[in-house]
């Protein structure tokens, strides 16, 4: 009798996180290449590069040089950049001719990874891209997408599965802290609505985010305004109070009340009511709101 075999752990892990993860070491075989050889990568997981940022970066590039090596790949005519776009862009802002790169062959699958994983290990990474970038990592680990990375990290946490294995290898190996806490806590990032996150990709601060995306639908878009204004998040929360104590007000439907208004203007609809309906019409009409009323000249 044979035992079942455990569930193998998701192809590839081990080459996906491999060439990505040596990155960060010295004296790797980098070598000058020019900058009209290198073009950006159709994989790059980073999607706004802040002015100030890049500013700063080419500042210090043209005190100290490219002190990073980018990690690219051949292609026709060149190399791709896989990590490090911004230090190019900024090597081109700071007058260089050449930049040191590391040359690897890699496939897609793993150019992704190792995008990702660069991008992961900014210091100035923002919480949406931090989640953005691990699921699409889990993703890859499990190979699916990111709709099925989500869910399948949800399900993980609160039913087990073979894919525990894989997602606390993949969060061990990159130091990414405990899985289960970025599933509880982060993940419903992904599900604020969309301004909020393009905001937060351009700068918004998490906590400002936050009270924007749990506000009522109504009131977002005046908050979102406020928030990228430069509001303290004192200042934001104050707001929302005030909103939620404000009573809604309640449009009308001018269709609805024009049709009310002819009907009851018609001499045959009057004529055709019987002794009972026209009691109950003037009833109601003792209990006109008073603009109506007004509006008739009884006020």
């Amino acid at each position: 009798m044979t035992r079942p075999k455990k569930p193998k752990p998701r192809v590839g892990l081990e080459v996906l996180l491999g060439d990505a993860s040596a990155l960060s070491r010295p004296g790797l075989d980098a070598r000058n290449i020019p900058l009209t050889e290198l073009r950006p990568g159709a994989l790059q997981p980073r999607r706004v590069f802040t002015p100030a940022a890049l500013a700063a970066l080419t500042t210090s590039i043209r005190e100290q040089g490219v002190l990073q090596p980018l990690l690219v790949r051949s292609v026709e005519g060149g190399y791709e950049i896989i990590a490090g776009e911004r230090r190019w862009r900024a090597a081109q802002e700071a007058g260089l001719k050449e930049v040191p790169a590391v040359v690897r062959e890699l496939d897609d699958r793993a150019a992704l990874a190792a995008a990702l994983i660069e991008n992961l290990q900014r210091e100035d990474l923002n919480v949406y891209e931090e989640v953005r970038g691990t699921v699409q990592l889990v993703a890859l680990a499990l190979d699916t997408d990111a709709d099925g990375a989500r869910g399948r990290l949800y399900k993980a946490m609160n039913h087990g599965g073979p894919d525990v294995e894989v997602l606390e290898d993949l969060f061990s190996r990159l130091s990414l802290g405990p899985w289960k806490s970025f599933a509880a806590n982060k993940l419903r990032i992904l599900s604020w609505p969309q301004q909020v996150l393009d905001a937060m990709d351009a700068g918004l601060p998490y906590t400002l985010g936050g009270v924007v995306a749990g506000a009522p639908s109504e009131h977002q878009a005046e908050l979102l305004v406020l928030a990228v204004g430069g509001a303290t998040l004192r200042e934001l929360r104050d707001r929302l109070a005030t909103l939620r104590e404000r009573p809604a007000r309640t449009a009308l439907n001018e269709r609805d009340v024009a049709r009310l208004g002819r009907t009851l203007s018609s001499v045959k609809w009057i004529r055709g009511l019987n002794d009972k309906e026209q009691a109950e019409i003037n009833k109601w009409m003792g209990k006109m709101p008073e603009a109506v009323k007004k509006a008739l000249g009884q006020k």
